[in-house]
């Protein structure tokens, strides 16, 4: 019989399993580089995963992480302008899922 994906849980739970195993979500197949929207360069996964550990960092924080499936940050393709100080700055935006 096919289990879904809270049945896993349980069975896992029931094992003894740790709970960081038992509760981790999903990682895609490809890679992050799926998560990255246009060129993947060494430089904007490094952004990504920087970004991707804050946001699992808030979720724990919150104690969401066991509500949540899953929840991902996505690297788009475009920056984003900003001002610090009387600069004008562009930086790549984060898209949370």
């Amino acid at each position: 019989r096919l289990l879904f994906k809270d049945e896993v849980r349980r069975v896992g739970e029931e094992l003894g399993l740790p709970e960081r195993m038992v509760w981790r979500q999903p990682f895609p197949g490809p890679g992050l580089a799926i998560r990255i929207v246009g060129e993947v360069t060494e430089e904007r996964l490094a952004i990504l995963r920087r970004a991707d550990a804050i946001l699992l960092e808030e979720i724990r924080r919150a104690d969401l992480y066991r509500h949540l499936s899953q929840s991902f940050a996505v690297l788009p393709a475009v920056r984003s302008v900003g001002v610090q100080g009387d600069e004008r700055t562009y930086a790549y935006p984060i898209v949370v899922r």
